[in-house]
């Protein structure tokens, strides 16, 4: 196939495309400056898409947004969070669904946001969204495709749980401190942290391109959602370091503010239930297995 991707230069567009051409598909990326031979150029703020280069593609990945991680919260900043999702998901839905031929297939990110904070309860693809920022923010970000759903593009919602790298991400952000013995759990520790590991979640978007069932939500998590106690434990374990410093419910929001209660005390227990009636299989389906894999390569 032809497959072209948006936020090709995040931490899953690196890993994606050179596995994407490894698989024999060819990848054209979507860039929003200094676009290359074979790129196709989008400018989300002014409204400006290439629709000529996007003509030829069979398949788009559609993984750009703002850094939800980066930077404090205040109102501009919640402001770039959504728009970098719902105007520009909008936009590039729109332009696909206008096209002469348009692809077959759109693989659009959400994240595991979209449920909100929800305790225990196990949440599947059929559960109701949050009422929080993050959970409007997914709901209005997934309602942005119905324009290309219209066109009668297959379309997959990926709610994207938390990934796993020691390149970039949550992880990569937590070694430094566990490796020099400061960690250890966030709040009370009972909050459930449900995780992927990158290299599954190329696999899940390589299962979505090729599996022509597959429309609507679906939850990209491994299938054992944890607390961020046995996380915490399990990364201490892997990495032989002790992980007795916890990290406070006020203490985060002091040093984070919003993004405090949205990205580390809340708790989102996902089943991936729509990956496991098609058949995917996990590399990496138990946290310490996925940490031992990606910390000791």
């Amino acid at each position: 196939m032809q497959v072209a991707i948006t936020g090709a230069t995040g931490l899953v567009g690196t890993a994606l495309a050179p596995q994407l051409e490894r698989s024999g598909h060819e990848v054209q990326r979507v860039v929003r400056r200094d676009a290359g031979a074979g790129d196709i150029l989008w400018r989300p703020d002014t409204g400006e898409v290439d629709t000529a280069g996007l003509e030829a593609v069979d398949a788009v990945v559609h993984l750009a947004g703002e850094n939800i991680a980066k930077g404090r919260w205040n109102e501009a900043k919640k402001a770039r969070i959504r728009a970098s999702r719902v105007e520009a998901t909008e936009l590039l839905c729109r332009s696909l669904a206008e096209l002469d031929s348009p692809p077959k297939t759109l693989i659009a990110a959400s994240a595991i946001g979209f449920y909100g904070d929800r305790g225990d309860e196990l949440l599947t693809e059929a559960s109701a969204p949050g009422s929080d920022f993050l959970g409007n923010v997914c709901v209005a970000w997934e309602a942005a495709t119905e324009p290309a759903v219209e066109a009668g593009i297959r379309v997959v919602r990926l709610r994207i749980g938390v990934v796993l790298s020691p390149r970039g991400g949550a992880l990569a952000k937590m070694l430094l401190p566990f490796k020099l013995c400061g960690g250890g759990i966030v709040g009370n520790g009972q909050q459930y942290w449900s995780w992927i590991s990158l290299d599954d979640l190329i696999g899940v978007v390589l299962h979505c391109l090729q599996d022509e069932s597959l429309s609507g939500p679906v939850n990209a998590v491994a299938p054992q959602a944890i607390t961020n106690r046995e996380f915490t434990q399990t990364l201490g374990r892997v990495l032989a370091r002790p992980t007795v410093i916890p990290l406070p419910a006020f203490a985060a929001r002091i040093a984070l503010g919003e993004m405090a209660d949205a990205l580390l005390l809340s708790s989102t227990r996902v089943e991936p239930q729509r990956l496991a009636a098609t058949g995917f299989s996990f590399q990496h389906p138990n946290l310490e297995s996925a940490l031992r894999h990606l910390l000791e390569k």
